[in-house]
């Protein structure tokens, strides 16, 4: 940055090169210019970090992208090829639940008792969910 002292002798040497009736005109033209100079760069600042902005966010969607393709992939790496993903037999709300009796140790003995069996129940209508 230049201090006073030079700025002094860079007025001095302007004075004199361009003479007293130039100066003011000389320093509305500099005048301009930085303005139009700062305004330029601000322009090309705001321009980068939009373009810098707009490639972040690409990037974000192809790894998003990416991730997701191979979570999907995932499961059907585990199945061998040309065969398809068995589907689980889907439970009938309507029939009981049968839960089994758990092996025992000793063949030749009984059983204890049964468990019991549990039934899922239906909720019966609301009759003020209409109103």
């Amino acid at each position: 940055m230049l201090s006073l002292p030079h700025l002094v002798v860079i007025f001095i040497v302007a004075l004199v090169i361009f003479g007293p009736q130039k100066l003011p005109e000389l320093a509305r033209m500099l005048g301009k210019a930085t303005a139009e100079f700062r305004k330029m760069t601000g322009d090309f600042r705001y321009a980068l970090e939009e373009e810098v902005r707009e490639l972040d966010r690409q990037a974000r969607l192809r790894e998003l992208d990416a991730a997701q393709a191979s979570s999907q992939a995932q499961p059907a790496q585990n199945q061998p090829e040309g065969t398809m993903p068995r589907a689980l037999p889907e439970a009938d709300a309507a029939a009981p639940a049968v839960v089994e009796p758990p092996p025992h140790a000793d063949p030749d003995s009984a059983p204890a008792e049964p468990e019991a069996v549990v039934t899922p129940q239906e909720k019966p209508p609301d009759d003020n969910a209409a109103v």
